[in-house]
């Protein structure tokens, strides 16, 4: 009977504890559930920042979870706030947010994705994203040119200008000058080109650059140099125009050369005047009289000749320099001695580049200046009106060189 009591009393106590144990978790449950289950939308997986002039843009991909339906981005400590509408969830889409009116500083940025119903998600937020405004910009500098070999002139007459590698931001520079026609012109010089060709440059003329860049891949604005640089003066070279591509060209009314002289002894290279049969010896003709020949090339800007006598008798001491780059139409019908000749030159468009004098008895070397800013030259004719001996019919020459500046 004692055992059979403790029995009872044991199966009382474990019937009392189970009914105690389940009151206890089913506050608790309830508890749990008072405030109704946690939702969280589905939040953006990455920001990507795009720098800009105080501002920034800020691109992601939408979360597929349907039930989103914007986003709020905020900034600024939370002061500040933006709210995007979700017009897709497809991932392989692109929100793109603009924000504007930044300080050129850093900021945090934090995107939480919303629902209909106001449900946030886990925050994903962007640090230490820097704003780009008039401080950057006044440290960009134009791209440097190359300092060891900043221009060339070319023989068509355009300007070549050489620049350094620029840095990876650079997007572009812009190159104004003027043209032979006196209009301004624009050229852009692109980051993988280290040089940029001026065509028609007027000689002399100012160029003017101005570099452009960005603050980083993916910018959504482009910061400019604030002024415009003056490219380095384009500096002149008087080089001698090449005497191995000279030839004669014998027109209506050119003297020749005579007494087993040739005209290749004007641009054999000889030094100082020089005697019999190393010259040129024209056939009898009545001054004045001309021969023409040709330089071989063009040459954009002929600025001097040296002409060199014999050393005797019969040297020029009064010439003229003609040129023309073409000698289609270009024959002249009247002989050099006709009064109508100079008119006829002209209306032919052979321009006269000099009207040379020399006071000497003809032998050295002297040098002259042509006219300035002459037009394209490829073919000369020398005049000559008088030679020191006062002879009529005859002219020597000894040496012809010409000069281009370039």
């Amino acid at each position: 009977m004692k055992s059979l009591y403790k029995s009872y009393s044991l199966l009382i106590f474990c019937l009392l504890a189970l009914l105690i144990g389940c009151s206890k978790d089913d506050l608790e449950f309830k508890d749990f559930l008072k405030d109704g289950e946690k939702i969280y939308p589905g939040r953006v997986s990455a920001i990507v920042p795009k720098p800009g002039n105080l501002r920034v843009g800020l691109w992601f991909s939408p979360n597929p979870d349907p039930s989103v339906t914007k986003y709020v981005i905020y900034w600024n400590n939370k002061v500040d706030s933006m709210v995007v509408n979700a017009l897709s969830n497809r991932p392989q889409d692109t929100v793109k947010v603009i924000i504007p009116g930044l300080n050129e500083i850093a900021y945090s940025f934090v995107v939480y994705s919303l629902d209909a119903a106001g449900h946030r998600s886990i925050p994903i937020e962007l640090p230490n994203v820097r704003i780009y405004g008039p401080l950057y910009q006044g440290g960009l500098l134009n791209r440097p040119y190359n300092a060891s070999n900043p221009s060339a002139l070319n023989d068509d007459g355009s300007l070549t200008l050489n620049f350094n590698t620029p840095d990876t931001i650079n997007v572009n520079t812009v190159i104004r000058y003027t043209n032979t026609a006196n209009a301004a012109v624009e050229k852009v010089l692109l980051p993988r080109d280290t040089a940029v060709i001026l065509p028609g440059y007027k000689t002399g003329s100012e160029v003017l650059y101005k570099s452009a860049y960005i603050p980083g891949r993916g910018a959504i604005d482009t910061f400019y140099v604030s002024a415009f640089s003056t490219f380095p003066a384009y500096v002149y070279r008087d080089v001698q125009c090449d005497k191995s591509l000279m030839k004669a060209v014998s027109l209506p009314h050119d003297v020749y050369a005579d007494f087993d002289t040739s005209f290749d002894k004007l641009w054999d290279g000889s030094v100082g005047p020089q005697g019999y049969p190393n010259i040129f010896h024209s056939n009898g003709s009545t001054l004045p009289h001309h021969f023409t020949f040709d330089l071989g090339k063009t040459y954009r800007n002929l600025v001097t000749i040296e002409e060199t006598g014999r050393n005797q008798s019969h040297n020029p001491i009064e010439f003229e320099v003609w040129g023309i780059n073409d000698l289609t139409g270009a024959a002249t019908t009247l002989a050099s001695n006709d009064p109508g000749w100079k008119a006829e030159s002209l209306a032919k468009g052979w321009v006269l580049l000099k009207d040379a004098l020399r006071t000497d008895d003809g032998q050295a070397a002297l040098k002259f200046d042509l006219v300035s800013n002459p037009p394209p030259v490829r073919y000369i004719r020398i005049r000559v009106k008088k030679v020191a001996s006062g002879d009529s019919s005859y002219s020597n020459i000894s040496e012809l060189t010409f000069w281009n500046r370039q």
